[in-house]
Order: structure tokens, then sequence, then C-alpha cells
């Protein structure tokens, strides 16, 4: 590839706006990011009831809601279709964001055009299961067997964090695996947010607001945020809890917000644009998480974008990205949870420490969208310059690992 030259991508995702998720947000970072630095991006997704008529640079394939997980869908046909459409742009690479409907589609296609494909391995399925009838049916093997035959049929893997590239080598995947943290775009800091957004939630200014933004799942373990509470309020009085976002958790930790006697102090403020997200983030004080299922957090980079610190619960991704009480602390047991909250708050109006402050700097260049999109743009042109068609990625030989899940 001719330094320079303009690149046409190809994704291929179940997962897209106007559906929220951490895959959505990552892929609409990094599209953006590669169109601001002059490439092309055409985005294969599912069709949607809420989606647009009118799309640019957007084809959705007919798709049905996937299974219990309702809010998620996957398409059911539509290689024709975007074949044609691929051929139509000429695409030079196809990077896939799913294992599954569309990520075989993707593969279709490049193999069809005798192109290479990136896949983005996003999601640690593991945690997921209770999905599918309830783990009944697809086991922590099938996961392994279906990562380890898709990620080996690709010309590269990015993962975004260092415990997913663990996750993947345990699991048997032999191609190159980068790690990439997905970017985050930072928004202006705007003084007059904090104080009208808190006023619509009735919020005083003098309150000290802690957030959780994601999806409202039992996997996230919000429940321990709210048993957790009152310990926070012994220490500070004046402490609040919001949660964004929507989800199947939602009723029982509102029922459990009830009978905890926490509904002057707890808010749902339920799902909100992502062009919004940001506003959260400045009105609140601290970012908390009680999950222990994150491999890559996107929320928790979102916060420190943000200027809001983070309490969470301590994993290895985590250790790598909080290392200064200036973006926050990382706790190991639940009991510590209110405790940690308090120090942080503490912290927040103790004297800056300049070296916390360059640190921050350093990281928050670091994790911006400027360097994943570029840091993804290197990896497309050395798979691309290093390409050779092997026939052995026809995607249907993935059908026959697939097809292994029934026995």
């Amino acid at each position: 590839m001719i330094e320079g030259e303009n690149m046409r991508v190809g994704m291929f995702t179940d997962s897209y706006f106007p559906q929220i998720s951490g895959v959505s947000t990552s892929i609409k970072v990094l599209k953006d990011e590669l169109e601001a630095q002059g490439h092309d991006v055409i985005i294969f997704t599912t069709t949607d009831p809420n989606a647009p008529d009118s799309e640019d640079g957007i084809v959705r394939l007919k798709s049905i809601p996937f299974f219990s997980f309702k809010d998620r869908r996957i398409a059911i046909k539509g290689f024709s279709k975007a074949l044609k459409e691929a051929k139509k742009q000429r695409i030079d690479i196809v990077h896939t964001h799913t294992e599954f409907s569309l990520g075989l589609t993707g593969k279709f296609v490049a193999y069809m055009l005798k192109i290479p494909t990136i896949h983005t391995y996003h999601t640690m399925y593991e945690k997921y299961l209770h999905y599918i009838a309830n783990g009944k049916i697809i086991k922590v093997r099938d996961v392994k067997m279906v990562s380890r035959a898709f990620c080996n049929r690709t010309k590269g893997v990015i993962v975004p964090s260092q415990l997913m590239k663990d996750t993947l080598r345990s699991y048997h995947v032999s191609k190159e695996i980068r790690v990439i943290p997905t970017g985050v775009t930072r928004a202006e800091k705007n003084p007059s947010i904090k104080k009208e957004l808190r006023q619509k939630l009735s919020l005083n200014e003098e309150d000290i607001v802690l957030l959780s933004l994601s999806r409202l799942a039992f996997e996230k373990d919000l429940d321990k945020m709210i048993i957790a509470f009152p310990s926070i309020l012994e220490r500070q009085s004046n402490a609040k809890l919001v949660f964004v976002g929507d989800g199947p958790a939602r009723q029982s930790l509102e029922e459990l917000v009830a009978e905890k006697g926490l509904e002057e102090v707890v808010t749902f403020v339920g799902e909100v644009n992502n062009e919004s997200v940001y506003e959260y983030y400045q009105m609140a004080d601290v970012y908390v998480s009680a999950s222990a299922s994150e491999t890559q957090g996107l929320t928790y980079l979102e916060s420190i974008m943000n200027d809001c610190p983070v309490v969470a619960k301590e994993n290895d991704y985590l250790k790598g990205i909080i290392k200064n009480p200036m973006l926050g602390l990382l706790y190991k047991d639940d009991h510590e949870l209110a405790a940690a909250v308090s120090h942080v708050i503490e912290q927040k109006q103790a004297e800056i420490n300049q070296e916390w402050v360059d640190q921050r700097q350093e990281l928050i260049k670091e994790l911006s969208s400027e360097t994943f999109g570029k840091k993804v743009i290197s990896y497309y042109k050395h798979v691309i310059e290093n390409y050779y068609f092997e026939t052995e990625d026809e995607p249907m030989s993935l059908l026959k690992y697939y097809s292994r899940l029934k026995s």
C-alpha cells in the first residue's frame, strides 16, 4: 500500500446504534476517527426497528432478536447483499467485530474479494452464557472452541486489554494479537452542565453524586452498590446514587432500593442519548462500579476523560489504568466499597500533586480516540502489505466448528 493512500474499510458487526453498548460505542469512535484521518468506512450491521430509514455509510441486513437478549439482534440473511455492496464500495479490508452472523458475513465477503480480515474480540462471552437458556445449551468449552476457530481464520486480532489477550492465548488462539485500547473522545469541560443537570435530577450542588452508567444487567453486580450505600451514607451523609442506563435487572434493583428505604437518595434515569453521556460524567463526583466482569470498561475511560475519578472492583485490566489517586481507587472485597468511595472524595478535596496531574495527562493522550485510530490504521496497513490469500480462510469451514455446539 502506498503511504498516505486512502483506505476503504468494511466493518461487520451485529451490534450498532441505535443499539447502545460498549461495542457500538467503540465502533462509532473508530469509524469517526478513521474518517477524520482521511479513510472511508462502511458499516455492515443488522436491521433495527428504531434505526432511521436512511443512513449514509451503513448497510443493514435482515435480522431477528437474539434469544432472550431481546435488545440485541442477529442477521438471518444477507450474504449476497453484503458482497454486492462491498464490491460496489471497493473495500480494501474487512474488520469484523463479532464471531457470529455478521462476522461470518464479513469472512465470506473477504474470501470472495480475496482481501484480508482483521477481527476485534470485544466480549468475554463466559460472563453472558446465562442469557441463552440459562446457560444450559452453550458451555464455556463452546466459547473457547468458537473463539479459537474464528480468530485463527483471520489475519490479525485486536483486543482492548492485556487481560483479554491472555484469555485468547489460553483458548489457543495462535494468530498475532495486538492490544489496542478503545479510544475515547474527550468532551470540552462545561461548568454549566453540572448545575443544570443536577437541577433536572433534583440534586443539590452540595450533594456528593455517585454515578453508575451501564446496561442494567445482572452480571454488572449493581445490587452490591445499593447494598453498600447505607455504609456510604454513614461516611458521606449528603451522598446520592444515580443509575444511568436500562436493562433486565432494573426492576429487581428498584425493589432492592425500596427494601433498603433508599428511594430518596437513589435515582434511576433510564437510557440516555449517546451524545449526552458525557454530561453525566461531568455532573458526578465519582464514577462507581462493583462489576467483576469488565475486560475493557469503556465507561471507566470515559469517566477519566471527563475528570470524574473512578471507584471500581480491582482486576488486571484496571490495575494497568488507575495508577494514581487522581484517577480513582480500586478495591478487592465488597465490604471495602464504602471506604474506597470516601477516600476518593477526600482525595478530590486534597492538595493537587503535580506529578499525578502529569501522569493523568499522559494517560489521557494514550487513551484518546486519535491515538486509537492511528494504531488501528497502522495495523490495517501492516496486514494489507503482508496479505496472501489462503483457501483455508474459506468461511464455510467455520460452520463445521459451530455445528459442534449441538454435540
